[in-house]
């Protein structure tokens, strides 16, 4: 990728300024990527700001971060990065915070929940860009065959329903349970949700191997693995797997997010949405993910990034994208809009969950190390000894803060 005016403030004799904007690309071929989306929304916002223009460049999700680093690394800052993640960006102080680069109607708009996953020790600087929530798919058909009327609420109940499907059809995974390292920190966290743990205590620190977590998995083992309801290896199989067993008509539930709705009608399956089974009833919360808009504080250029965030932020252009890739929202005018349409009956489910969706810990520095791991071993939990596995990340992370 080749930045313009490299190291140089962006600022022309005339007094025009240039805000380099580097965006990941959520489209999966030329005609829906995401440079027509920000060049569209450049364009529109040069027009009506002739002074500030925007240099737009969109990197492949496998790749962002890696530019992301080599861009900082060589003291070449965007003025404005949307991706993944932040935190690390704020422990080497390079970012605005995000009231000094959003008016307030732009920040009172956000999702509370979403901006305060935004917030580092207090103060928010990841600005939420676009959000995803989970709930549980179950194949209709499946659970009709195998007597099963309603989704399950409880943990009893889906192991009951697991059971009934599998008397019925043998040759279906009765329960897709994803625990390799593609997302194992995403369903072990949906999981844990439902026995009252997580990845954080109320004080913030680590409770990797907390008793309700290490519950969590013992009960997955010994009412699903070992009995042979679900796949004989979770820690070996990614949630891609799971999904598409799903479509295929070949799963008879799992946890999934948005974009397997499409998948599933393209396979002519009959699914239903429900909230998480907890260990004792449906949560009324989930597991939400948000992807983030950052400021750098390198170029300065701060009145004209908010004046360009206010814009983006409007409901015209938000809508827009979030319809364009079946994502969910994170402004209230947003959500408000694309659950009164009558145009997302398919995302109602999820419209209903996101207001009390619960994160990752995204605001601590080491998350990032902590979920590598995670993702590399914590599947193994479901094995001979969760408290051995757990134990292991929990010294883990204390170490990825001792490092810090």
């Amino acid at each position: 990728m080749v930045l313009t005016a490299c190291g140089g403030s962006g600022e022309s004799a005339d007094g025009t300024v240039t805000l380099k904007l580097v965006a990941a690309d959520y489209g999966d071929k030329a005609s829906n990527s995401s440079t027509v989306y920000w060049e569209d929304v450049a364009k529109r916002f040069e027009a009506a700001n002739p002074k500030i223009k925007i240099d737009v460049q969109v990197v492949n999700w496998n790749d962002i971060d890696t530019q992301a680093k080599t861009m900082i690394q060589s003291g070449n800052l965007p003025d404005i990065l949307q991706t993944g993640g932040y935190a690390d960006k704020v422990a080497d102080d390079l970012l605005h915070k995000a009231e000094d680069v959003l008016s307030p109607a732009t920040r009172d708009n956000l999702i509370d929940s979403f901006a305060e996953a935004g917030e580092v020790d207090g103060v928010q600087y990841g600005i939420p860009f676009v959000s995803s929530a989970r709930a549980l798919f179950y194949n209709k058909k499946l659970f009709a065959d195998a007597g099963i009327t309603e989704a399950p609420k409880s943990w009893a109940d889906v192991k009951s329903a697991a059971e009934r499907i599998k008397k019925k059809n043998p040759d279906v995974v009765p329960y897709a349970l994803p625990l390799g390292p593609e997302e194992a920190q995403g369903e072990s966290l949906i999981w844990e949700l439902g026995n009252g743990g997580g990845y954080t205590g109320a004080d913030g620190k680590y409770t990797l191997d907390s008793e309700a977590n290490v519950e969590t998995f013992e009960w997955l083992r010994d009412n699903l693995v070992k009995p042979g309801l679900t796949y004989s290896n979770p820690a070996a199989t990614d949630r891609k797997t799971a999904f598409a067993d799903f479509a295929a008509g070949k799963a008879g539930m799992l946890n999934g997010h948005p974009s397997l709705i499409q998948m599933s009608k393209d396979g002519n399956v009959d699914y239903g949405v429900a909230p998480i089974p907890g260990k004792d009833g449906a949560l009324d919360s989930t597991l939400g993910v948000a992807d983030w808009v950052m400021a750098f504080k390198d170029r300065g250029h701060q009145e004209e990034i908010k004046k360009f965030l206010d814009f983006a932020y409007s409901k015209e252009n938000t809508l827009k994208f979030d319809e364009m890739y079946n994502l969910m929202p994170v402004t209230e005018d947003t959500l408000q809009e694309m659950t009164s349409s009558g145009k997302h009956k398919d995302l109602e489910p999820f419209f209903e969950l996101l207001p009390k969706a619960s994160f990752y810990p995204l605001g601590d520095t080491t998350w990032d190390a902590v979920s590598a791991e995670i993702k590399k071993s914590g599947g193994t939990a479901v094995g001979e000894d969760p408290a051995k596995v757990l134990g292991d990340l929990q010294k883990k992370a204390e170490q990825a803060l001792a490092n810090q």
